[in-house]
């Protein structure tokens, strides 16, 4: 809406409120006068007011610090109330998959506690968490507030103790209540833990196995990320876009290459976005092509191109930030092509290696 004040679209903006209108008098203030300077008018039907108006900006300015100190007031009084249920063992809400609150207690969902049971399961059989969420999309589980299951999601119920029968309350509080900003606790505010506050879902052998078996792969993982990731950050991320279904694409290392991937077809499969990888070394090619220089490290890419939208059919479409557009095709390179001289000595390696290993088994 600013922006399109800024450039002369609005004359007049009506606001119920000034509460409604910002969150603090001191952003108001700013927002107002700069309104002013623009010759646009606001008018806050509650206050019944103008800005324009000669006593406007004092009515204002008295309005909103009298309503911000309100705003104060009955946040302080939600975070007592919220203390209060923490220092009694009680949650503040219960959004937890598995489980419903009636009359001040967790009663078991038993449909939920099934798939909590099962996610449980098949993360200690070697399913990843991407893997398991896949399971449940193409299954058509549904989730507590509807919409696809997340990788995140699976790895939270994983992580949590309420499926044990326990509670640790108040792992995260809001900053303050001005920007209503949630911040994870690491010891600024006190947490509560209750033991054997309700009936639990999982059992604590399973769930301290799945505890110690994420920070196995966690070890393994950051491991080979040390190992595996370049020290700089490519100049690609958050600018290739999904030509098919409009999200962004991630790199990742498959089979000792980079690959960029689209979001939506990593985190969901084919059945939600049918789009094709393009490994890093292809797209570096067709970007250096396009931008006529040697080097991807030459040129700061987000200086020239706004975006990369990776289309259907092999094609690249480079938008530039002059407003012009560009397309190029590109082949997928055979294996032979694609294979230098220090894979090849990897793969001779473990062919050996292999070979060693089943030769002194027959013996």
């Amino acid at each position: 809406m600013l922006e399109d004040c800024r450039n002369n679209r609005i004359d007049l903006i009506i606001a119920k409120s000034i509460t409604r209108f910002a969150r603090n008098t001191v952003i108001l203030l700013q927002t107002i006068r700069e309104l002013k300077t623009l010759g646009i008018d606001v008018y806050f039907e509650k206050e019944n007011i103008h800005t324009l108006s000669s006593e406007g900006e004092f009515m204002i300015t008295l309005l909103a610090s009298y309503a911000q100190e309100e705003a104060r007031s009955a946040s302080e009084n939600q975070l007592w109330r919220i203390h209060k249920l923490f220092e009694n063992g009680m949650p503040s809400t219960c959004l937890y998959y598995g489980y419903r609150y009636d009359k001040g207690k967790f009663v078991i969902e038993p449909g939920e506690a099934e798939v909590v049971r099962e996610i449980f399961d098949l993360y200690l059989s070697g399913y990843g968490i991407m893997r398991i969420a896949k399971l449940l999309n193409d299954r058509n589980t549904p989730t507590r507030l509807g919409g696809k299951w997340k990788g995140h999601r699976i790895y939270k119920m994983l992580k949590d103790e309420v499926y044990i029968g326990n509670l640790l309350l108040q792992k995260t509080y809001t900053k303050d209540y001005i920007s209503k900003q949630r911040m994870e606790n690491r010891g600024e505010k006190p947490m509560y833990e209750v033991i054997g506050s309700h009936e639990a879902i999982v059992d604590e052998n399973t769930f301290y196995q799945v505890q110690e078996e994420m920070m196995r792969r966690k070890a393994v993982n950051d491991s080979r990320q040390k190992a595996d990731t370049p020290a700089y950050k490519s100049q690609f991320t958050s600018l290739l876009i999904c030509g098919i279904c409009g999200k962004t694409y991630r790199r990742k290392k498959n089979c000792g290459r980079y690959v960029w991937t689209c979001s939506t077809y990593h985190d969901f499969g084919q059945k939600y976005c049918n789009s094709k990888r393009i490994r890093d070394d292809i797209l570096t090619e067709s970007v250096t092509k396009v931008l006529g220089i040697e080097r991807i490290d030459d040129i700061d890419i987000r200086s020239v191109l706004k975006e990369i939208i990776i289309c259907e059919n092999n094609i690249l479409e480079f938008h530039f930030n002059n407003g012009e557009v560009k397309t190029l095709e590109w082949k997928q390179k055979s294996r032979s092509e694609s294979w230098t001289k220090e894979m090849r000595e990897a793969a001779g390696r473990k062919t050996a290696e292999r070979y060693r290993r089943n030769k002194n088994g027959s013996n």
